[in-house]
This record gives structure tokens, sequence and C-alpha cells, in this order.
């Protein structure tokens, strides 16, 4: 059986590769290892290595549950930040055939500045197939919606809003809980919140990934928009008299920064310490 790489990052989700996925499914004898390099934030004072790495693992996740509904075998992993000792590493450890790499076009790719096509060919001998993604032009096949929350992430409000917009369309949910640098029982407990929200929106066939984000929401935010192709935000705060997101204005500062739509979802009643 063919062992195939997906070597990709940004373009993750694009059309054209989730069809040169599926063709080569289509072709059969065919198993898909997914691997997507760690990417750098932009934003931050502090560089939080776990959540570099869970905004790949999330990439990952996505392209996996894409993978689950047409009915393709296949696993992943995050790579290392280099896409060409990535794709070694996995050539390594899974007796890889063929090589599929996604990029953006040729104006905007790292990757392609970087001669990364000729690379793999020359160093791995192997087949490599190119699919250019434009996601300026195209977009992606579906909605996705980045959803911010901390206490209220496994509110009743959030659900059924996320619910709501599941119904209006092809969605994809990425949520992001910043975490407390200070505090490990706090951010066990939000891990716990985010795996109770994934748990519920799995439950009613909505896909969905998480990753506790930087310390600041803000940061958290603008991370969230380097590192996908983000269609909206939704943010989540306690009620107003008692959310410090909305005294510090987060909403408004969001809108402004990052020129998505923002709605903002607030919880009736705060919610119950555990």
């Amino acid at each position: 059986m063919a062992e195939i790489l997906v070597l990709a990052n940004e373009t993750i989700g694009g059309e054209k590769l989730l069809d040169a996925i599926r063709e080569r499914h289509a072709e059969g004898d065919a198993r898909f290892h997914v691997v997507v390099p760690e990417i750098r934030p932009r934003h931050g004072n502090v560089i939080y290595d776990d959540a570099v790495r869970s905004s790949a693992q999330v990439r990952v996740d996505l392209a996996l549950a894409f993978m689950r509904e047409e009915g393709i075998e296949g696993s992943g992993e995050v790579g290392d930040r280099d896409p060409l000792n990535a794709a070694k590493d996995a050539i390594a450890d899974h007796r890889i055939t063929e090589i599929i790499v996604s990029t953006l076009p040729a104006s905007t790719s790292g990757w392609m500045k970087r001669d990364l096509i000729e690379a793999l060919e020359g160093d791995t001998g192997l087949p490599v197939k190119h699919v250019v993604v434009d996601l300026a032009r195209d977009g992606l096949p579906f909605d996705v919606t980045l959803v911010v929350a901390n206490q209220t992430v496994a509110g009743g409000e959030l659900v059924k809003r996320l619910e709501a917009l599941a119904q209006e369309g092809p969605h994809r949910f990425i949520v992001v809980v910043p975490q407390d640098s200070g505090d490990g029982r706090a951010v066990k407990a939000a891990r716990e919140r985010l795996e109770q929200l994934l748990d519920s929106l799995e439950r009613d066939g909505i896909v969905a990934a998480g990753m506790i984000g930087d310390p600041d929401p803000y940061t958290a935010v603008m991370n969230a928009v380097q590192f996908f192709h983000i269609s909206e935000i939704v943010i989540s705060t306690l009620p107003s008299e008692q959310s410090g997101w909305v005294a510090s204005k987060l909403v408004e500062r969001v809108r402004e920064s990052s020129g998505k739509r923002v709605e903002h979802v607030e919880a009736t009643t705060a919610p119950v310490e555990a």
C-alpha cells in the first residue's frame, strides 16, 4: 500500500488540496499521513511553545476530520518548523512512498521562495505532487469560525450560538481558550472546559478543534487569525458587569485590528466554580 505524505500549513483546508487527496484516494491502495510544521507567531512578547504546537495540531485535527468524512484512512502529526526537516522525519518514521505538498502561490509562499519542492525531490528521491492553493482568491470550501472564550467556553449561550451557525452552511470551528500562565490548576480547568465544548459539538455532528492560547486574549485572537483562514470571530464573555474582557474593550479592539466580523456572546449568569 502506498504511504502518502501530505505536507501543508495555512492551505490545509484548501479545495485544491482536498481534491488532490480525493483523487489519489480514488486510485486506491493508499494511506495518508498529514504533517503540519509549526509556525512562529507574530504577536505577543512571549512565545508559548504549547500554544504554537497546539495551533499546528488544530490544523492536523481538521485535516483528519475531513478525511474521516470522506472515508479516507489517515494519520497526522505536528512537524518541525522547517518543512524539509518535517518531511524527512515523517519519511523516516512512516515509510512514505509519495508526497503531496500544498503551498500558497509563488508570490506569497515562503516555502516556494526556499525552493522546497526541488529540495524535496532532490533529497528524498520520491515523487512530489505540488498543489497551489490561492486562499486570497478562492477562500475555503467552508466557513471557519474562530471561537474565543475562557470561563464561558462550555456555557449554554455559546453552545446554542455555535449550533445555529453550523446550521447556516458548511462550517468548521476553531476554539481558543487563553491560558493562565501562572496557575497549573487553572490551565487544567480550562482544558477540561474546552474538551466539554468539543465533545458537545461532536455529538451534534459539528466539526471543531481547540487549543489553549496565549494568556492575553487579544494576542491569542490575533495569533489565531495569523495561523488560520478565519471567516468570522465569536467572543464569549461573562456578563458585562463582571467581565474583564468587556472592560478592556476586547471585542472592539479585535474588530478593528482583524477586519473580521466579530460577534459578542454574553453569558447571562457567571459560571459556578467547580
